[in-house]
C-alpha cells in the first residue's frame, strides 16, 4: 500500500531563519531530510511545506525535493497580493511545486480571505494548476466557505482540520463551518496538527476521536489526508506517536478506506509522481 506523509516541514537555521519559533522552544534547531528519513519509516512520499512568508524559501525547498526521492511534494508560497503573481508562480514551476500556502492563521482581518487581491492571486493558483493549503483558525472559517464558493475550479485542503480547540474540548461553531466547508466537493482536509491543538502533556486518542469524527462524516476517507506535521509534532508527541494516534482513529475502517486516508487521496489531490 503507498503511503504519503502529506504535510510536514523542514528548516536550516544556518540558511534561514525562522522567527516565528520561540528562542526557548525545543524546535529552534535545524531539522533535516535524513533526520525526516529515519523517523518516518514505513513511507513512500512526503509533501514539504513552507514555514516562512519570504520568496527565497520556496525555491530552497524545491531544491530539497529534487535531491531527496522521498520528496514528492512542495507546498510554498508566493505573495498572493502582488499585482504579478502570476509570473512569480511561473517562475516557480517545478516538477515538484504542487501546491501554494500563506499563513492566513496570522491575518488580523478574519476576512482576508475575501479580499479582491487576494482572490485574484487564488485565481492565479488555480491557472497554475495548483493546490491550494488553507491554514486558517476556526473564525477564519466563514470567509474560508466564501471562497471555496467562489473558487470551484481551484482545489482547497484544509491544514490539521482548521486548528480546532481540542484542547478545551469544544466544537461548535467549529464543527458547523468545517460541515459546510466540506460540501464543496474541491475541499480536503489533512488529519494533521491535532496533538498540539490538544493538551501537550495530557492528550490521548480519546481527545481526538471526537474532531476526527467531524471531519470523517463531513470529508469522507476520500476527502482526507494523514500529515504528521513534524516536527512541530514533537512539541506535543514523536512522529511515531503521531502515527499510531491517526491509525488507532482510524482502526475501525475498512483496509480500502486507510488506503485513501494513509497515501491515495494525498496522492490525487497533490497529483503526486
Amino acid at each position: 500500500m503507498f503511503r504519503a506523509d502529506a504535510h510536514h516541514h523542514l528548516w536550516n537555521l544556518e540558511v534561514r531563519d525562522q522567527p516565528w519559533i520561540d528562542p526557548a522552544s525545543p524546535l529552534r534547531r535545524s531539522f533535516g531530510v535524513d533526520e525526516l528519513a529515519a523517523v518516518a519509516r514505513g513511507f513512500d512520499a512526503t509533501v514539504l511545506v513552507q514555514t516562512v512568508t519570504e520568496p527565497e524559501e520556496t525555491p530552497e525547498l524545491l531544491a530539497l525535493a529534487a535531491e531527496h526521492e522521498l520528496i514528492a511534494g512542495v507546498v510554498g508560497w508566493v505573495d498572493l497580493t502582488a499585482p504579478d503573481v502570476g509570473d512569480r508562480l511561473a517562475e516557480l514551476r517545478s516538477d515538484w511545486l504542487v501546491g501554494i500556502r500563506h499563513q492566513v492563521q496570522g491575518e488580523p482581518d478574519p476576512r482576508w480571505l475575501c479580499r479582491d487581491d487576494v482572490r485574484r492571486g487564488l485565481r492565479a493558483v488555480a491557472d497554475a494548476g495548483l493546490v491550494y493549503d488553507l491554514l486558517t483558525l476556526p473564525p477564519q472559517l466563514p470567509a474560508a466557505i466564501e471562497t471555496a464558493w467562489a473558487l470551484d475550479d481551484l482545489v482547497f485542503v484544509v491544514d490539521h482540520l482548521s486548528k480546532p480547540p481540542i484542547a478545551n474540548g469544544e466544537l461548535e461553531p467549529w464543527a458547523s463551518d468545517v460541515r459546510a466547508l466540506a460540501q464543496h466537493e474541491h475541499v480536503s482536509c489533512k488529519l494533521s496538527g491535532m496533538v498540539t491543538e490538544a493538551d501537550w502533556s495530557t492528550w490521548t486518542v480519546a481527545d481526538l476521536a471526537p474532531y476526527f469524527e467531524v471531519v470523517l462524516e463531513a470529508f469522507g476517507p476520500e476527502r482526507l489526508l494523514f500529515g504528521s506535521d513534524w516536527p512541530v509534532c514533537t512539541l506535543a508527541a514523536s512522529y511515531d506517536e503521531v502515527v499510531e494516534a491517526a491509525e488507532a482513529l482510524t482502526a475501525s475502517l475498512s483496509a480500502a478506506e486507510r488506503a485513501q486516508i494513509f497515501g491515495e487521496t494525498c496522492r490525487r489531490t497533490y497529483t503526486l509522481a
